[in-house]
């Protein structure tokens, strides 16, 4: 078990899948300002970085995969820039995803996005489903990462792609110094007055320090069946995408 398995939003009661179930659908409602707000509108920028990979290593990219869509961004991002015909989110918070959905017919594109509540460890779909997996600042959430990313490997087609973006703690001067003051005082104090959850924006900072980073993961990855797994620190080391192919 890894160190962020054992962290959950709201103590010991109950499974870390069924707590961070019931923390996003608390913060569902106030999640999208949030999330711009805390990394200074950067957050967009590396969902770009993901999507860019597949542009660069695919010739098209027709069905995508996000896992934990939250309220859809990232699916939207997909959609738009791949020209995807097919672009499924899921998530275990239908809060979220209830924002999403309005997102998505607002922008006139459901007729490519759907959504559908699903829990990544053990996926409804058949094998060799989508050229694309794609994640945005999930890993850390997992009940259990390896099950997970095996999932993800299972659901690729053959010669899929995975593009994956997580947050993480910064190692070097000054960024990580700078970073504890982030997460002990900025990140819980905003995420406290914008979401009315105290405790979900002290669980996120510090599942940032413990999920596996950098050479870990990618090592995690590749022993869930994935190959040429790569990984870049983007904004000074506070976000990490992974790339692999299966």
């Amino acid at each position: 078990m890894y160190k962020q398995e054992q962290i959950k939003p709201y103590g010991e009661e109950g499974t870390k899948r069924e707590q961070v179930e019931q923390m996003f659908d608390n913060i569902a409602h106030s999640y999208d300002t949030l999330n711009h707000t805390l990394s200074f509108g950067v957050d967009r920028i590396w969902r770009n970085n993901a999507i860019d990979f597949l542009l660069k290593h695919r010739q098209s990219t027709d069905s995508v995969l996000d896992i934990a869509t939250g309220t859809g961004d990232f699916a939207i991002l997909a959609a738009k820039k791949l020209k995807a015909k097919k672009v499924v989110g899921i998530d275990i918070s239908e809060g979220m995803m209830a924002i999403g959905r309005e997102k998505v017919a607002r922008l006139g594109l459901a007729q490519s996005i759907t959504f559908q509540k699903e829990d990544c460890a053990k996926m409804s779909f058949p094998d060799n489903s989508f050229d694309a997996v794609i994640s945005a600042f999930a890993l850390r959430n997992f009940q259990n990462l390896d099950e997970c990313l095996k999932e993800m490997h299972r659901v690729l087609n053959e010669n899929g792609h995975l593009s994956v973006i997580d947050l993480c703690a910064p190692v070097a001067f000054p960024m990580k110094q700078l970073f504890w003051l982030y997460k002990k005082a900025i990140m819980p104090t905003l995420g406290k007055l914008l979401s009315k959850d105290k405790t979900a924006y002290t669980y996120l900072p510090d599942t940032m320090d413990a999920v596996p980073q950098a050479e870990r993961m990618q090592h995690i990855i590749q022993q869930a069946g994935f190959h040429n797994v790569n990984f870049r620190r983007l904004a000074f080391g506070m976000c990490i995408l992974y790339t692999a192919e299966k």
